[in-house]
């Protein structure tokens, strides 16, 4: 438990002027229905699973590390079909994904393809003509030209030719319309989705503030825009109104995503505005409308806590290891006061805290993962990974690769995560079906397994609702993931459930995370272990459960399901409540523990990990929040 400094909840202040509602959260752009549409299913029946974040050959960085496959092989894939990498592999998902979304970087998309492709005595720029040769020699020459490239676009010193206006916007054009034609072409709505979208890569000073757009519509909509270039912006402001310039001009819908906040030496959840002035309603209000959503895990770590913010929380280091050394380029390095503006929870409890003072929470986010991979694949599969970057692909080496050369603090290649993916429960696998399920939230995180996650909040819930049909009581008598929870009598009762994905490990244990403020406006967390496989042998002591055991042999890199258990349902009824005070709930399962990728390329290849490598985990999932506020 820990509380947030007063003396940081001192910087905001009401807005002079702004009418304020106690436990008013934002409201949506668009209204979403309250019923389902007809001839759909009453209710979602499984969750739907995908990836919100996904590179081709389209942007600027994947194309200089290697990579050639487009958006039309990026789909193929992830419908199930077996595509050619570069390097002569042909890859294929175990399972097929039920919805993706293409999302190259706006800034620059297409330029390095062309750059590649224009003869060199076309070039004048010294760096340019540099650039193309080592993206032609290949190997780690193009891998420097890339990490150069990433350099320049941090700092803002890429060559002019990269900032010419009228021909990125050209390129721009050409590019997105070929992205376009190609979803449309993969779009089978009822079998796979196909969602329009693009990142926006905002990065000031090397600092990740980066965001997925999201769009409901198709090609008829989204041509009528290009992708929202990021160059000389400084905070998500300018993004927002493309958003609402869209809308307004096609009636169409967005929403964008946040991602790798980890990265962003404390900048993704201020307490303040971004210019450090007091954080008004109009702009939490704002902020919580276009951003309904934040990606917490993927290759470049995980960003659901931190160890520094949550030191009861024994399970709070995963994928830290080397993301928490600084941001992305690392040109900044990381100091502790950064964490609390990085980690999900802790942006959670400051929502919270935001609100207690001005009435909107800014940061009432639902979860999800999804891959980042910039090989156009999206796999999220432990024995199953293609790298996150072409030149990064199987093979021996990969292991102990320096990700950034010269940098004393560089991460290293065991250090990339192979997840994650986001569920989402839509009653229907089409593209208003989703997007309208992450709208409002009902979406959940997970770190690469497909395990079947569902929890509801309300206040007469008991054991004897998982006797009949539970979900229908859920939806009827309560509220799912992402929704407020209105107040009632007593104290808030859960239902959680877990399944195990049905080709992947056994459940530990199911834990609702829970994040308070007080009537001082300090904020406090706490995690409950609420359920547990073999609950006969393993017990709490001094608020800690025993360790569900371990099966995993590294020579062969395998474990076995004879620890665990296949599901896990349980009713929790939270003891610590408290009717005046703001809240949230979530649930965090863990699975037991299993191989990491890099356990799997030992034996592979028949290498050896460098002492230190983490060889094994135990994979998760993380619910979207449920909120509670009390009465006006």
């Amino acid at each position: 438990m820990r509380l947030l400094a007063s003396a940081a909840l001192g910087a905001i202040t009401i807005a002079a002027g702004l009418s304020l509602i106690s436990g008013e959260q934002a409201p949506a752009r668009a209204s979403v229905a309250a019923s389902l549409n007809a001839g759909q299913t009453a209710y979602p029946q499984r969750p739907l699973w995908g990836d919100t974040h996904l590179h081709t050959a389209n942007s600027f960085d994947a194309f200089t590390a290697g990579l050639r496959l487009g958006p039309e092989e990026a789909l193929r894939f992830a419908s199930g079909e077996a595509v050619m990498t570069a390097s002569g592999i042909e890859a294929k998902l175990h399972r097929p994904l039920d919805f993706l979304v293409v999302t190259d970087h706006s800034d620059a998309i297409g330029v390095t393809a062309d750059l590649y492709n224009t003869p060199e005595d076309q070039l004048s720029d010294p760096t340019l003509k540099r650039w193309r040769a080592m993206m032609h020699e290949g190997g780690n020459a193009a891998y420097k030209a890339f990490r150069e490239m990433v350099t320049a676009a941090s700092n803002g010193t890429l060559p002019a030719d990269f900032a010419d206006v009228e021909k990125m916007r050209k390129t721009a054009r050409r590019v997105w319309d070929g992205q376009l034609d190609a979803v449309e072409r993969y779009n089978r709505p009822g079998k796979f989705t196909a969602l329009v979208g693009f990142e926006y890569s905002l990065q000031p000073k090397g600092n990740t503030l980066h965001r997925n757009v999201i769009f409901r519509d198709g090609a008829d909509r989204a041509r009528q825009v290009l992708p929202f270039p990021s160059d000389g912006q400084t905070g998500p402001e300018a993004l927002w109104d493309y958003m609402d310039r869209y809308e307004a001009k096609t009636g169409g819908r967005t929403l964008a995503i946040p991602h790798n906040s980890n990265l962003s030496n404390g900048l993704a959840f201020m307490l303040t505005d971004p210019s450090g002035g007091p954080m008004s309603a109009a702009y939490a209000r704002r902020r919580a409308a276009h951003e309904p959503l934040v990606e917490v895990t993927q290759y470049k770590g995980d960003s659901e806590a931190h160890p520094f913010l949550s030191r009861n929380d024994e399970f709070a280091d995963f994928g830290d290891a080397g993301w928490e050394n600084g941001n992305a380029p690392l040109t900044t390095l990381k100091k502790p006061e950064m964490y609390g503006g990085e980690y999900a929870r802790e942006a959670l409890k400051r929502g919270l805290a935001i609100e207690h003072l001005i009435g909107i929470n800014p940061y009432a986010f639902g979860m999800i993962g999804s891959t980042d991979s910039h090989t156009a694949l999206s796999s999220a599969e432990e024995d199953n990974f293609y790298g996150k970057f072409s030149n990064e692909g199987p093979g021996s080496d990969r292991i102990k690769a320096v990700v950034n050369p010269g940098v004393k603090e560089s991460r290293i290649g065991w250090q990339y995560q192979a997840g994650g993916m986001a569920a989402v429960w839509a009653n229907a696998n089409t593209r208003e079906a989703i997007f309208d399920a992450m709208e409002r939230r009902e979406v959940y995180a997970t770190t690469g397994p497909r395990m079947t996650v569902r929890l509801f909040g309300g206040w007469d819930f008991s054991a004897r609702d998982f006797k009949g049909d539970w979900v229908k009581a859920g939806y009827a008598r309560g509220v799912p993931m992402g929704a407020q929870l209105k107040p009632g009598k007593g104290k808030p009762v859960f239902l959680v459930s877990a399944l195990k994905d049905p080709e992947g490990a056994n459940l530990d244990r199911v834990q609702i995370v829970k994040g308070w403020v007080d009537a001082r406006g300090q904020t406090h967390e706490r995690v409950y272990d609420v359920i547990w496989s073999e609950p006969g042998k393993r017990k709490l002591r001094k608020g800690h459960l025993t360790p569900v055991g371990d099966t995993v042999d590294l020579a062969t890199a395998t474990y076995r399901n004879t620890i665990g258990a296949s599901e896990l349902h349980a009713v929790w009824r939270d003891p610590d409540f408290k009717p005046g005070e703001h809240a949230f709930y979530y649930a965090r399962v863990l699975e037991i523990p299993t191989p990491r990728w890099v356990a799997y390329d030992v034996v592979r290849y028949k290498s050896k990990a460098p002492e230190g490598v983490r060889m094994k985990d135990q994979e998760r999932a993380y619910t979207s929040p449920i909120w509670y506020g009390p009465r006006t």
